[in-house]
C-alpha cells in the first residue's frame, strides 16, 4: 500500500496517521512514541499559559527529534458581566451541594479567582520554540496570528465539523483541514454555530473533499484497517486516531479510568455540555445525568474552569461518576499496548486488508 501523499510530504512523515491531541490524555511520551515511528504526534497545549506550554514542548523534544504538532484551543472568551457572575455563583453553589450529597466535598473557585488564558500568548511561545506544525480547534486563528505563524514557516491544521467551517478555514489560508466527524470522542471543534451539525462523519468527509482543495485529515470512528480505508476512499489524506489510544501505556488516563472505559456500553456514550460548556462526547455518569439540560451550565471556558477542581477531586477519589472520560462512538478493546505498537498494528492491518482487496 502506498502511504505517501500530500500530508506526508507537507509534514515530513512516512505514514499519514495522526495521534489526536487529547488534552488531559495526551502526554509527551505518547506524542514522542507516535512521532518516533514516522507518524505525527500531537501535543495538546489546550489553554495552558505560555510558560507551561514551553515546559511541555521542551519535555517532548527531549523524547523525539521527529516532527510533532502542537495543538491549541482557539475560541472567543465571553465578557464577564453581572449576569454571568450571578449565573456562575448559582452554578457553583448547586454543583458543590450536589457533589456533597454524593460524598464528594469540593470548594470550587469564584469567578474572580479564575485564570483565563488567550491563545495569543501561546503563539509567541510556539514560535520561540520553533514548532513548525500547529493544529487548532474551537475556532479559527485571527489573521494576524496566521500571518505571524506563516512567516515562521509553520504548517497550520484547522478543525471543522461542517462544510461551511471548512470553507472558512481554506479561505483563511489554512494548509490542512481536519474534518471531525460526529462519531469522534472529546470536544466538538464547531465554531460557526453553537449547534452540532447533524451530518454523519463519512458524509461530511465526502462533501468537504468535494468542496475544498487543501489536504484533509479525518477524525472520528477510525479504530481498525477497514475504517481507515473507508475514509481514504472518501477523500481523507490523513487519518487521526484518538479513542484507539486511550488505554495505551502512554495514555494520561489512570488505571481506574481505563477500567471504566473498558466496561463502557454503546448507550452510555453521549454528547454533553455539562463539564465544559461545549459539546463533548464521553461516558454518561451521575454528574452528567444531573447537570445536562439545566440552567447550571455556563458558556465555555467558564464551565470548564468551574468544574476543573471537581474533576481533580473526583480523580483523587477514583470516582468516575464526577469525571469527564471522553470517548468516541466506535468502541474497541482499548488496548493496553504501547502507543507505537497500537499504531503499528493499525498500519499492518490496513496493509493486509488493502492487499487482499487488490487481488
Amino acid at each position: 500500500m502506498k502511504w505517501s501523499n500530500k500530508i506526508t510530504e507537507l509534514l515530513n512523515i512516512d505514514f499519514p496517521i495522526v495521534q489526536a491531541p487529547m488534552f488531559g490524555v495526551t502526554t509527551p511520551d505518547m506524542v514522542a512514541a507516535t512521532s518516533n515511528i514516522a507518524c505525527l504526534g500531537s501535543l495538546a497545549l489546550g489553554d495552558l499559559d505560555a510558560n507551561k506550554s514551553v515546559e511541555v514542548i521542551r519535555k517532548t523534544k527531549q523524547l523525539t527529534n521527529k516532527p510533532f504538532a502542537v495543538n491549541i484551543f482557539v475560541h472567543d472568551i465571553p465578557e464577564i458581566t453581572n449576569t454571568l457572575k450571578a449565573k456562575y455563583t448559582k452554578s457553583k453553589n448547586f454543583i458543590e451541594q450536589f457533589a456533597c450529597q454524593n460524598n464528594l466535598h469540593v470548594n470550587l473557585p469564584t469567578i474572580d479567582e479564575l485564570t483565563i488564558n488567550s491563545y495569543h500568548e501561546q503563539i509567541e511561545a510556539i514560535i520561540s520554540e520553533n514548532c513548525k506544525i500547529v493544529s487548532f480547534t474551537f475556532g479559527n486563528l485571527d489573521q494576524q496570528s496566521i500571518d505571524k505563524l506563516k512567516h515562521n514557516g509553520t504548517i497550520l491544521i484547522g478543525t471543522c465539523t461542517s462544510i461551511e467551517e471548512a470553507i472558512v478555514l481554506e479561505n483563511s489560508g489554512i494548509d490542512i483541514i481536519c474534518v471531525q466527524g460526529l462519531e469522534a470522542g472529546g470536544h466538538r471543534g464547531s465554531f460557526v454555530t453553537d449547534q452540532i451539525p447533524k451530518i454523519g462523519g463519512l458524509s461530511l468527509l465526502s462533501k468537504v473533499n468535494e468542496t475544498v482543495k487543501v489536504p484533509i485529515i479525518y477524525a472520528g470512528g477510525i479504530y481498525d484497517g477497514k475504517t481507515l480505508l473507508a475514509t481514504k476512499i472518501l477523500g481523507a489524506n490523513g487519518f487521526q486516531i484518538g479513542s484507539l489510544l486511550l488505554g495505551s501505556t502512554e495514555s494520561g488516563l489512570q488505571d481506574f479510568e481505563k477500567k471504566r472505559l473498558r466496561k463502557v456500553k454503546e448507550n452510555e456514550i453521549v454528547l454533553t455540555k455539562s463539564f465544559s460548556g461545549r459539546f463533548a462526547r464521553g461516558i454518561k455518569n451521575t454528574y452528567i445525568s444531573e447537570i445536562e439540560n439545566t440552567e447550571y451550565i455556563l458558556p465555555y471556558p467558564y464551565q470548564n474552569k468551574l468544574t476543573n477542581e471537581l474533576r481533580k477531586i473526583a480523580k483523587l477519589n477514583k470516582n468516575t461518576e464526577f469525571l469527564s472520560i471522553w470517548v468516541g462512538q466506535s468502541i474497541n478493546e482499548f488496548s493496553d499496548n504501547s502507543t507505537a505498537q497500537i499504531i503499528k498494528n493499525l498500519i499492518k492491518q490496513t496493509e493486509t486488508i488493502n492487499s487482499k482487496s487488490a487481488l
